[in-house]
């Protein structure tokens, strides 16, 4: 594996971590923003399919689920029905929160690689000049 699929690797891996980390952070933000009425209720998610061993991820892209919905009781929203019920995205917190974790970790790893495949090859030119 040439060193430039090596570092075209990591970057691949930086850029799907980042928008799982996007799409976690806008279906928390939206949980509690009510639908419009006749409208669906949507979550973020990244669509990425992977490749054979030699290639990185396919790029990835985020792209609209439909999504459950909550119904909470409050007569005085402008939102809500005729029953008084306002209708919100059924966001799983504790999905997205494990998300955002595992992410975030999975982006520090990339980032340690990188790192540390760079400072191999600059040391690895420190070595070829002498």
């Amino acid at each position: 594996m040439s060193i430039d699929a090596i570092l075209a690797s990591a970057r691949a891996g930086l850029n799907y971590e980042r928008m799982r980390l996007d799409a976690s952070s806008r279906n928390i933000a939206i949980a509690n923003v009510p639908i419009q009425p006749g409208q669906v209720s949507n979550q973020w998610r990244v669509d990425a399919s992977p490749l054979n061993f030699g290639q990185m991820l396919a790029p990835a892209a985020l792209v609209q689920h439909p999504a459950g919905v909550r119904e909470v009781h409050d007569p005085s929203h402008p939102l809500a029905n005729e029953a008084g019920m306002v209708r919100y995205p059924d966001t799983d917190h504790v999905q997205e929160m494990t998300t955002l974790m595992t992410a975030s970790r999975s982006y520090e790893a990339n980032v340690r690689s990188y790192n540390l495949l760079r400072s191999m090859l600059l040391r690895a030119l420190e070595i070829g000049a002498k």
